[in-house]
């Protein structure tokens, strides 16, 4: 079965860290450029990160940057998400996507042709 799955998301203080995981199964991630995305209640699925398939070239979303880096190890099968100096309007359910094309973008739905089942980030004091 042709999956991704995201892990790490929890309960954690304002100001705290946490780091997701992306794990691919039944294929493999090196030839994907991977996208991180997040929607909260109420709200719009937005783009947060995404990487190109070597790493070499990255994305962040303004409400993001400089506090969020997202990586991968290849040998691995898996893309990173570390989140530091988290706040409460982190929080939001978070995805990771696959696409085959190169660019780090963030496209609609069209553009990924993989979807994990998303894990929960709560930021609350």
């Amino acid at each position: 079965q042709l999956q991704l799955v995201e892990s790490g998301g929890g309960l954690v203080q304002p100001g705290g860290s946490l780091r997701l995981s992306c794990a691919a199964s039944g294929f493999t991630l090196n030839y994907y450029t991977i996208g991180w995305f997040r929607q909260a209640p109420g709200k719009e699925r937005e783009g947060v990160s995404c990487i190109s398939t070597n790493g070499g070239s990255t994305k962040y979303a303004d409400p993001v940057e400089g506090r969020f880096t997202v990586s991968r190890d290849n040998a691995k099968n898996t893309v990173y998400l570390q989140m530091n100096s988290l706040k409460p309007e982190d929080t939001a359910v978070y995805y990771c996507a696959a696409s085959p094309y190169s660019r780090t973008s963030f496209e609609g739905d069209y553009w990924w042709t993989y979807w994990g089942q998303g894990t929960q980030v709560t930021v609350s004091a």
